[in-house]
């Protein structure tokens, strides 16, 4: 046996044992997933203990140096690690902003003091973070931000507000961007951290058409923030926004692969519709709709995986994550509108014990933002007209 052989048969092993059988079930709602944070009451035993388990090994984060809680693996070997977790259909053990965006971006512009402080913790799923990067008057704009640092000496006097804050009121900590100077747009920007408990620091949820809330407005009123949390350079923090930014529209193509485990849209169309007398849906329209959805959420895998074997590699093309966030939501979109097609009238439901609350159809609502959030579709199809097919401005 090679020993990336050998890995994998302990890898599976140690899965099997200590994988709880919850943790093998799909992800169907928001409300299924982990996302650790100081008040963890609010897990159940099963996704406590497979994040605690997972955690301690740096799985959570495999990739990452075990000097900062990861697991240190070679990219061979954390590519068998989610083949052996998608064997046995195992949940991903934690949902972090701070993995998929403020981690990255740390790693690569954080002190040494920054990454030991913060990256073992969000590792461990210790601390949940949440991103305030949009406001009012700067969206798919984000260089027009006018939520001000003030110097203060050792620290900076931060005023303003932030919006579509995502689970800003669940948060312990947030990753902000604010204005240091006023002579350049991108010029003026620092990227700071505190906590969501300080003085000053208030959130308030915005409602969606599917009646959650998991966007909010944030309020910073004289809120004190140590240089010291400060990330790269003073007005330098442009620089570490758009390195996160990559990370983040990678985050959200994926969904366009959908949840770990069982199949909603088959399960649903097949309990609609029924089987015709060759075991295909009857409905003939509606099945070659989910062939078709099938082949194209095939090939976003494989494009998935070989955009991560050249991240890996270095060799990734700076504006990929736009083509990928594009496509991913998209595809994320489509498959919530077929699982609501395949489900018929009862999918509208909305508040019976049956649907679950209206599962599905606040799912299907939720995902009109996945084209807005991270960039627009819009900003990302310019971003690949003119980084990737290079074409002239208009």
């Amino acid at each position: 046996m090679t020993d990336l052989d050998t890995f994998r048969a302990e890898t599976r092993a140690w899965l099997e044992e200590n994988c709880p059988p919850e943790m093998r079930k799909p992800v169907r709602t928001e409300k299924d997933a982990c996302w650790g944070g100081r008040d963890q009451s609010m897990l159940t035993p099963a996704q406590k203990a497979w994040m605690d388990r997972m955690g301690a090994r740096g799985w959570t984060v495999p990739d990452w140096p075990t000097e900062y809680g990861g697991g240190g693996l070679s990219p061979a070997e954390t590519k068998v690690l989610r083949e052996e977790m998608a064997r046995i259909k195992a949940r991903n053990p934690l949902n972090s902003f701070g993995i998929s965006m403020l981690g990255p971006a740390l790693l690569k512009y954080g002190t040494q003091e920054q990454k030991l402080d913060h990256l073992p913790k969000i590792a461990r799923g210790e601390i949940r973070w949440c991103q305030g990067y949009s406001e009012p008057n700067a969206g798919s704009d984000l260089a027009s931000l006018a939520a001000s640092a003030e110097d203060a000496g050792d620290h900076y006097v931060v005023n303003g507000q932030k919006v579509w804050t995502s689970y800003a009121d669940k948060a312990d900590l947030i990753f902000c961007l604010v204005r240091t100077s006023k002579a350049s747009k991108q010029g003026g920007i620092s990227f700071v951290l505190f906590d969501m408990a300080s003085p000053g620091v208030t959130t308030k949820p915005i409602l969606l058409i599917s009646g959650y809330s998991p966007f909010c407005e944030t309020f910073m009123d004289g809120v004190k923030v140590p240089k010291a949390n400060r990330v790269h350079d003073e007005n330098k923090g442009w620089d570490v926004a758009k390195y996160l930014l990559g990370h983040e529209r990678e985050m959200i193509s994926g969904m366009g692969l959908g949840q770990t485990g069982g199949n909603p849209l088959i399960e649903g169309a097949i309990a609609t519709v029924g089987l015709d007398q060759d075991g295909r849906l009857a409905d003939p329209l509606l099945r070659a709709a989910i062939a078709q959805f099938e082949v194209r959420a095939k090939a976003f895998t494989a494009m998935s995986e070989r955009f991560i074997d050249e991240l890996k590699a270095g060799r990734a093309h700076p504006a990929q994550p736009s083509m990928m966030k594009y496509y991913g939501t998209e595809l994320n979109k489509t498959r919530h509108e077929l699982i609501m097609a395949a489900g018929g009238s009862d999918a509208l439901e909305w508040e019976s014990e049956a649907s679950h609350g209206g599962d599905a159809a606040r799912a299907w609502l939720r995902t009109k933002a996945n084209s807005i959030e991270g960039g627009t579709s819009e900003v990302q199809l310019n971003i690949v007209a003119k980084r990737i097919l290079e074409l002239p401005s208009a």
